[in-house]
């Protein structure tokens, strides 16, 4: 089945093949943007600057591609006027590259603060992002899956586990607040958790985003203001 789903399998309209074309730049975008993630994972948690200079350097790379992502939207859409599904899968790819982008950006945010910890005594209390980090990377991976796969049903589980990483990052951010109060000596090393505890529940947000953005192009169905768990897939 094409995406238009007036051709046959074996025989693709010029327009289609742009969109592949388009959708495939957009999911090598996504590789990218997971690799930014996983470098500054490993920034924080084995102390590694070699891998937070990287997440940093690669973002210039990963916001070219957002700028060629929607400059090729933008011609799909001049050149073949595309109609109700059609339409909803150019502007879901165009709005999936801006959110991976928003993602990178949060990651780069990361890796800046891991510099700046890793220049002080390690603390304890940095392995406890862990949770957060493994929890916000299966987030991202699944909302890309489901933008890759037009997976309406995995895109729909989003919402749910956003507010657990929300939770996750309220109570750390409690804990740290306390434990300022506790030990100001480390007030600095805990306020650069707080922000890279932050940024993940960000990327968490972004993750959310893109599901929602598929979920549109696949079901024609809003769900960015509806609860976590409500609605239907579309008949």
């Amino acid at each position: 089945m094409t995406l238009s789903g007036t051709s046959s399998p074996h025989i693709l309209s010029g327009f289609e093949l742009r969109l592949m074309e388009f959708r495939k730049n957009a999911l090598m975008m996504g590789s990218l943007t997971q690799r930014s993630i996983a470098r500054a994972w490993k920034g924080v948690m084995e102390r590694d600057e070699g891998a937070c200079n990287t997440v940093i350097a690669d973002d210039e790379e990963i916001d070219i591609l957002e700028v060629q992502i929607d400059q090729e939207g933008i011609a799909l859409l001049l050149k073949f006027q595309p109609l109700a599904s059609d339409l909803r899968h150019v502007i879901a790819t165009m709005k999936f590259s801006a959110n991976l982008e928003r993602i990178s950006d949060q990651a780069v945010g990361i890796a800046r603060r891991a510099r700046k910890l890793n220049l002080k005594a390690r603390i304890t209390e940095a392995a406890e992002l862990e949770p957060m980090f493994l929890h916000a990377d299966s987030m991202v991976r699944d909302a890309i899956k489901a933008y890759a796969d037009q997976d309406a049903e995995l895109a729909r589980t989003l919402k749910g586990r956003d507010r657990e990483l929300d939770t996750l990052n309220r109570e750390f951010a409690n804990k740290l607040t306390e434990l300022m109060q506790k030990n100001p000596v480390q007030i600095e090393e805990y306020l650069e958790l707080i922000f890279i505890a932050r940024f993940l529940e960000r990327i968490g947000d972004q993750a959310t985003s893109i599901s929602e953005d598929t979920v549109f192009a696949v079901d024609a169905e809003d769900i960015r203001h509806l609860p976590a768990g409500s609605g239907s897939p579309a008949a």
